[in-house]
């Protein structure tokens, strides 16, 4: 039985709470978060105990730890949790800033200790069904993927102020996609973005409406589209074309029932929200972590990964702002 010790007890970290437990060969052993009532009541649900971090990362009993805090304690966390000699599973992204990121990286490969990054899309069953596709080779070489992530409706302005802006909280997971699909980082990266859904949103420094375009070494491309608002629901597709066919995945929709009459063809929207749409991606996702863990086997996303993920946001933040493209260097990934 693993024992599992979660950081942070918002809304992602319930989520998280439920994976973590729901898991037969794991036990939740204590909740910390900075607001005490809400670790304490989480914890209760779970029949686990509120501790601080401190006391958490000292319990010999806990040998793995979810970090779910706010984005700006990642690196720190991460560094104190492999120190203690805990395995990590950290939300995404590693760090606001890809300085601050690769200094976490370089400490924690010298603690060997395993780390994985949450990008949980990349355990959904349909992306993860087209990937192992592509990877099988029925559409021969990939050549050109699109990436459509529209929101339903914007974040609080309070939220935007401290998210490290939609190019690292919202298309870091778009990037992490194209990185993992195409096999590595790209090249080049250029982006525009505006604030065209909500004027505040601009007024905070941020965009909320976002193109960018990826370029790999080799000529291939990749097109990612960023929306905070979509009226009819959580759009969420990848799109790719290979030299000798296409890959799609399609929207989950809210139900499968098609309605046809004289008038025309009508469906369900897609699902409304992450959670209803990820929610078995978070599930499967640490029973990966899980499973790595226990054989001794390499995390199935890496804290370079994550890293890399960081840089092309880091790159299309320059490239929106200069209206340049930005090359994606080795420094930035952590290479020598």
């Amino acid at each position: 039985m693993l024992g599992v010790a979660l950081l942070g007890a918002g809304r992602i970290g319930q989520v998280h709470a439920k994976s973590i437990t729901a898991n037969e060969g794991c036990r939740l052993i204590a909740v910390a978060d900075v607001f005490e009532e809400a670790a304490r009541t989480l914890a209760a649900a779970y029949g686990a105990e509120a501790r601080s971090v401190e006391a958490i990362l000292a319990d010999p009993a806990v040998e793995a730890v979810l970090i779910a805090t706010s984005t700006d304690t990642h690196s720190d966390l991460i560094e104190a949790a492999t120190a203690a000699g805990k395995a990590v599973l950290c939300e995404k992204p590693v760090d606001l800033s890809l300085e601050r990121a690769l200094a976490c990286l370089g400490r924690v490969e010298a603690s060997a200790r395993p780390v994985m990054v949450g990008f949980n899309r990349r355990f959904d069953p349909n992306f993860a069904a087209l990937k192992a596709a592509f990877d099988a080779g029925e559409i021969g070489k990939g050549e050109l993927l699109s990436i459509t992530s529209f929101d339903p409706a914007p974040p609080p302005v309070s939220y935007i102020k401290v998210s490290g802006g939609l190019f690292r909280d919202m298309m870091i997971h778009d990037f992490d996609m194209a990185c993992w699909i195409m096999g590595g980082a790209p090249a080049t990266v250029s982006a525009v973005g505006s604030a065209i859904v909500d004027p505040e949103i601009g007024a905070a420094g941020d965009v909320d409406t976002a193109v960018v375009t990826l370029t790999w070494a080799d000529g291939r491309i990749a097109v990612i589209r960023n929306s905070r608002r979509a009226a009819y629901g959580y759009d969420q597709r990848v799109e790719l074309l290979g030299s000798e066919g296409l890959l799609a995945a399609q929207n989950v929709l809210e139900n499968t029932v098609e309605k046809t009459t004289a008038a025309g063809k009508v469906s369900a929207k897609p699902e409304f929200f992450f959670l209803e749409r990820y929610m078995r991606a978070y599930e499967i996702e640490w029973t990966a972590f899980v499973e790595a863990l226990k054989a001794g086997a390499a995390m199935p996303v890496s804290l370079a990964e994550g890293v890399a993920a960081l840089a092309c946001a880091e790159a299309a933040t320059r490239s929106a702002a200069t209206g340049a493209r930005v090359s994606i260097t080795p420094d930035m990934l952590g290479a020598a």
